[in-house]
């Protein structure tokens, strides 16, 4: 009982480290970065916040109609019609209150048990319409079949992800909490996924000693890991939820500190975290369902997750699955290069601007780049296989990463979506392999998470085996001048090289086992549907993927020594891929990817020449 009540005074499943009271000058630290995050435009306004407020109210209102509409319409009687209610709830970045300028609001639409996914698909939209103000609706599209089915929205200029969950239970008062887990009795597996958005959410918030100091530190580390491009759960980075419970654990050891002691913190604790010892807010608990928690004594597949960052609400499950061997190391670089910033900011050397500068993947980051090219010849087709191989992409970096010469295989966070106009077979066929002469010029290229796309997110997401691929009609895809339009998403992964390791590099096998595991998709359609992957040197990266004011590599000139010998040696930059193209690209720099592509795109239809 003792250590109970001993328990009860701190946050957390082990002591605080620390419980001094900040100093002057670590207020005036946190007073500092709180000014270089408004500068950043991290902070929305109070305008755009109220009409958020607004929103969700007008959204609450119409799920009480649709609730009522339904069970009218199933002819339920007046008293239970009268109580069956229908509640929303928020989650994610929203809920956490760390949203900015054009953020989505994560929504859930909780409904009793008469009430089923069907209904909501088939008869909230047309309520939604009817009921929002005149203009407010901008777009709507529905994902039904997603792993979390989704309706996605633009409302009022906000932009709003609906997702539905059935309770077992008649009605849902507004006073409804789902903090109680006997609300999960009789719940589908569909529903529990969709539920536990807002209980681990709700549960972090409750689990640090002070919200508005962790909400200031997660800001920060949010900030800071979208710019160093580290921030992506489906190509095996921490997502929004797992950054989170790392800055809530730190709050937990250090409840009196400023949010930027926290994030100071932060960098160094988990930097230098022992993993695979999992991170947790609390203690594990068991619940009613039958259902897994995690648990890696029972479960083999837990015991390889390798950065294990666990959910505190029941289920508990782990939020970093998919981080591989490389994304581990990158993480923890960048974890190392982030605390060496803040420490100089903390000494007056560096400023908090320091910390959120951007990456450096393509300027300095890699001398090799993979470049995975999905493609297809409609828009439509092309939201779901982008969003399919998306998913996979992490496959291959695990498959590289078994290769001896590589070090890591870092994967880029975003696809670059571009749009081609091609006049012939010929063109398409060498768009398909990465060449971009037939880009359309008045078609930015823009990257996956500008776009946004509903339907390509959940795809990317793990759902495209539940999404039926479009059959699209190539004659459609016409711009009207006689060419056909054809759609690419190219995802980037660097490759590092053992140092002094080998100069020859064969990564047949990996490639085309990934292939085999994307074409292998049941909706895969050859006639709409491509897939190569090509070898790119960083000199001749697209100019797309660089920002206004950065410094593209430059190719290394060569110092040719006169021998007697006419021999050369095989080098990485002179081995068979780059060989087969060496005079063409001197010659003609601006077609070098193009014909690389082709050298690709013969090895993954069977001739062994991805050596490069």
């Amino acid at each position: 009982m003792a250590a109970q009540q001993q328990n009860r005074q701190w946050h957390g499943v082990t002591p605080p480290i620390n419980l001094n009271l900040p100093t002057d000058a670590e207020l005036a630290s946190n007073d500092a970065l709180i000014t270089e995050l408004k500068r950043q435009n991290n902070f929305e306004g109070t305008e755009e916040t109220e009409r958020r407020k607004k929103t969700l109210q007008s959204i609450q209102k119409i799920t009480v109609e649709f609730v009522k509409h339904v069970s009218e319409k199933k002819g339920l009687p007046q008293p239970m019609i009268d109580a069956a209610g229908g509640k929303i709830f928020t989650y994610g970045s929203y809920r956490l209150g760390v949203y900015g300028p054009g953020s989505d609001i994560d929504t859930l639409v909780v409904v009793p048990k008469h009430i089923t996914r069907e209904d909501f698909f088939e008869d909230f939209p047309p309520i939604l319409e009817r009921m929002a103000p005149p203009g407010a609706i901008e777009e709507m599209t529905p994902v039904p079949d997603a792993f979390v089915p989704i309706i996605k929205l633009e409302f009022s200029g906000i932009s709003i992800d609906l997702i539905f969950a059935r309770l077992a239970v008649p009605s849902v008062p507004l006073t409804l909490e789902l903090k109680d887990k006997s609300l999960l009795r009789g719940v589908e597996e569909r529903d529990l996924r969709s539920l536990n958005g807002t209980r681990v959410t709700d549960e972090i918030l409750e689990l640090v000693p002070q919200q508005k100091t962790f909400r200031t530190a997660l800001r920060g580390v949010k900030l800071w890991a979208q710019r160093r491009a580290i921030y992506a759960n489906v190509m095996g980075f921490p997502g929004g939820v797992a950054w989170a419970m790392l800055v809530a654990r730190v709050c937990q050891l250090y409840p009196q500190a400023t949010g930027s002691v926290i994030i100071g913190k932060f960098f160094r604790i988990i930097g230098q975290w022992k993993w695979p010892t999992p991170v947790l807010l609390k203690t594990i608990e068991d619940g009613p369902l039958q259902v897994r928690v995690w648990n890696p004594k029972i479960y083999n597949g837990d015991r390889f997750h390798l950065m294990p960052i666990i959910t505190p609400a029941y289920p508990s499950m782990c939020a970093t699955h998919n981080i591989t061997m490389s994304t581990k190391k990158i993480i923890v670089r960048e974890l190392g290069r982030g605390g060496d910033i803040v420490d100089k900011v903390f000494t007056g050397q560096l400023q908090w601007k320091d910390l959120f500068a951007r990456h450096v993947f393509f300027t300095q980051g890699y001398k090799y780049y993979l470049g995975v090219i999905a493609a297809s010849r409609s828009k439509d087709a092309q939201l779901v296989w982008s969003g399919l191989v998306e998913s996979k992409v992490r496959l291959l970096v695990s498959s590289l990463e078994t290769q001896g010469s590589i070090e890591l295989a870092h994967p880029f966070n975003k696809g670059f979506e571009r749009v081609h106009h091609c006049s012939d077979e010929n063109e398409i066929e060498a768009v398909f392999c990465g060449d971009l002469r037939y880009q359309a010029a008045n078609i930015k290229t823009e990257t996956t998470d500008v776009i946004n796309d509903p339907k390509h997110t959940v795809a990317a997401q793990g759902s495209a085996d539940e999404m039926a691929m479009p059959n699209g009609n190539v004659e459609a895809t016409s711009n009207g001048s006689g060419k056909q339009t054809i759609y690419t998403t190219t995802y980037y992964i660097g490759i590092e090289l053992v140092q002094n390791g080998t100069k020859k590099l064969d990564i047949t096998y990996q490639t085309k086992e990934f292939k085999e595991i994307c074409v292998g998709w049941q909706n895969y359609n050859h006639d709409l549907n491509s897939l190569n992957i090509v070898h790119t040197r960083n000199y001749d990266l697209p100019a797309d993927v660089f920002e206004p004011g950065e410094v593209r590599p430059t190719r290394p000139k060569k110092l040719v020594k006169k021998t007697e010998s006419s021999v050369k040696k095989r080098s990485f930059e002179t081995s068979e891929l780059e060989e087969g193209n060496q005079a063409f690209a001197e010659n003609n720099p601006q077609k070098i990817q193009s014909s690389i592509a082709a050298l690709i795109r013969s090895t993954l239809q069977g001739v062994d020449r991805n050596t490069f």
